[in-house]
C-alpha cells in the first residue's frame, strides 16, 4: 500500500485502462470525442496498457472467408454516436470501398475486414496506449485514511513505468479454455492458435485432423482444414447429433439490445437464469445455418462419390489426448454405448471456447475492498462500476466478466459502443460529485507529460497520456 509522502508529486490520470482490445479501443474513442467537445478543465485524462506489441484481436481465427456474426452497425461507435468519424463506414470511405460495400448488400463483413477496421480505429488513438506493457501490480494510495488513487506498475522488458489513476477500466478479455487434463503443444492446439500454427504444416502431407467442439469456431475450423488440406481426413467430435443453428431471428436478437441490459440487471436471479436458458442459443455452441448446410452438403457429396474425408463423431466426447513427436492420439468415447475409439492424428484442434480473465487477479490488495454476492461473484453496479468499500474512492469498471449482472452482452461487440458511453458518463459524473462535495479534496488534473518523465521522489519513469484498454 502506497502512502503519499511530502515532496511526492506523481502525475494522476482520471482513468487507466488495462488491456487494449475492441472494448477499450471503443473506450478510447469515446474519450477522444468527449475531450474534443469540452474545455480543458473538463477533459478526461487517461492512459491504456496492452501486453501485446500491437493491436490484435483473435488473430488465429481470421480465416479468409469467415464473417462477423454481428451487423457492421454494431461497430465501436455507431450505436453511441451515429455521426462519429470512427465508424466502420468512415473506415470504408478511407479505404475507398464504401460504394463497393454498399453494393455488396451484406450486413456482415468478413472478420478479416472488421479486424482491419479495429486496427484503423486503434491507430487513431495510439497516443493513449502503451503497447508491450504487462501490468505487474496495482496498489492503493492512501490519503487521510482513504484510497484516493490506484498506482499501476507496468513492465516493458526490463523497464518499469508507474501511473496513478482515479479510475481503472479493466478490459482484460478472454482466455482460451482447454479440457481438464489436456495441455496445448505442437500437436494439440486451441483453435485460437490455428492460423499461427497451420503454416508450419506446409510441405508435409497431413493425413488426419481431429476438431473438437460444437460451436461456430469448431465448424469453421472443420471447413477450413477440409478445404486447405484436400487429401486429409477431418474428424469432427461433438456431444450432439449435429451442429445446432444460431438463433439470429429478429425477436430473439432483442437479447442484445441496450434496453435488455436494463431489464436483465433488475431481474430476479431466477429470471436471469431463465433468460440465459431461453436465449443461450443466440451465442453459445451454435453455428450459422449456412455453414451447417455447406458442411452437410459436402459430407453427402463425398458419400455419393465414395471419397469421404469429412467424418462426424457425434454424441461423443474427447476423453484423452496422448501427444507424440509425430502426431497425437485422441481417445473418443460414445455417450450412448461407452465404446471408445482411438484416432491417430497429425493435429488435434480444441475449439473448446474461452473463459473471462479474472479481473480481480490484477488488483492485489485492492481486491479486498471489492464486494461480492452470496455466490462469491463480484458485485457490479449498473454503470459497470464494481461495488466497493466507502474508503475506496477510486472507481473500478469492468468490460467483461459481468454476465451474471448485465447479461449475455457482457463481453460481446453488440453493446460495446453503448457500454463505454455509460462508463464514461459514470466517470465524469463521479468526478463532478467529488468536486461539488464539501468533504472531497480533489487533486487538479495535470497537463500531459512525456512518457518517460520521472516521478518526483520515486526515481522511476512515469508514462502519461490519454487512452483506453481492453
Amino acid at each position: 500500500m502506497s502512502q503519499v509522502l511530502p515532496g511526492d508529486t506523481p502525475l494522476v490520470h482520471d482513468l487507466i485502462g488495462i488491456g487494449f482490445g475492441p472494448s477499450n479501443v471503443a473506450m478510447a474513442l469515446a474519450l477522444s470525442e468527449h475531450n474534443a467537445q469540452v474545455d480543458r478543465e473538463e477533459a478526461v485524462t487517461a492512459h491504456f496498457f496492452e501486453r501485446q506489441p500491437c493491436f490484435g484481436w483473435h488473430r488465429g481465427m481470421l480465416i479468409d472467408d469467415a464473417t462477423m456474426q454481428v451487423s457492421f452497425l454494431k461497430d465501436l461507435v455507431t450505436l453511441r454516436n451515429p455521426s462519429s468519424e470512427y465508424s466502420f463506414l468512415c473506415y470504408l470511405r478511407s479505404k475507398g470501398r464504401l460504394i463497393d460495400f454498399v453494393n455488396h448488400k451484406n450486413l456482415f463483413p468478413l472478420r478479416v475486414e472488421f479486424h482491419d477496421y479495429f486496427e484503423w480505429a486503434a491507430a487513431k488513438v495510439d497516443d493513449m496506449v502503451s503497447y508491450g506493457h504487462e501490468i505487474i501490480a496495482v496498489e492503493p494510495v492512501v490519503q487521510d485514511g482513504v484510497v484516493e488513487y490506484l498506482e499501476v506498475t507496468a513492465r516493458a522488458g526490463t523497464e518499469l513505468v508507474v501511473h496513478r489513476a482515479r479510475n481503472l477500466v479493466l478490459g482484460t478479455g478472454l482466455r482460451p479454455r482447454m479440457p481438464e487434463g489436456i495441455e496445448r503443444s505442437e500437436r494439440v492446439w486451441h483453435n485460437s492458435d490455428l492460423l499461427a500454427k497451420v503454416d508450419g504444416l506446409e510441405g508435409t502431407a497431413p493425413e488426419r485432423f481431429v476438431v473438437v467442439g460444437a460451436g461456430q469456431s469448431a465448424a469453421e475450423n472443420v471447413a477450413y482444414l477440409h478445404r486447405r488440406f484436400p487429401d486429409a481426413e477431418i474428424c469432427a467430435v461433438f456431444s450432439r447429433y449435429g451442429y445446432s443453428p444460431a438463433d439470429d431471428s429478429a425477436f430473439a436478437n432483442r437479447i442484445f439490445d441496450p434496453e435488455a441490459v436494463d431489464e436483465y440487471f433488475t431481474a430476479p436471479d431466477d429470471i436471469k437464469r431463465k433468460l440465459m436458458e431461453y436465449h443461450g442459443n443466440t451465442n453459445y455452441s451454435v453455428v450459422d445455418i449456412d455453414l451447417i448446410d455447406d458442411l452437410y452438403r459436402q459430407s453427402y457429396q463425398e458419400k455419393v462419390l465414395g471419397t469421404e474425408r469429412l467424418r462426424f463423431l457425434n454424441i461423443s466426447r474427447l476423453v484423452g489426448v496422448e501427444d507424440g513427436p509425430d502426431g497425437a492420439r485422441a481417445t473418443v468415447r460414445s455417450l450412448v454405448s461407452g465404446e471408445e475409439t482411438t484416432l491417430d492424428a497429425d493435429v488435434v484442434v480444441l475449439a473448446t471456447g474461452y473463459s473471462p480473465a479474472d479481473p480481480m487477479g490484477l488488483l492485489g490488495d485492492v481486491a479486498r475492498h471489492c464486494h461480492r454476492d452470496e455466490q462469491g461473484r463480484i458485485r457490479v453496479e449498473r454503470d459497470y462500476r464494481v461495488a466497493t468499500d466507502a474508503e475506496l474512492r477510486c472507481g473500478i469498471y469492468l468490460q467483461g466478466g459481468t454476465e451474471h449482472t448485465h447479461g449475455i452482452t457482457s463481453s460481446l461487440l453488440s453493446n460495446t459502443a453503448i457500454r463505454v458511453g455509460e462508463i464514461l458518463e459514470s466517470v465524469v459524473g463521479h468526478r463532478r460529485s467529488a468536486v461539488s462535495s464539501p468533504t472531497s479534496s480533489p487533486v487538479p488534473v495535470p497537463a500531459p507529460a512525456p512518457a518517460t518523465a520521472p516521478a518526483v521522489g520515486k526515481g522511476r519513469p512515469v508514462a502519461d497520456g490519454v487512452g483506453t484498454a481492453r
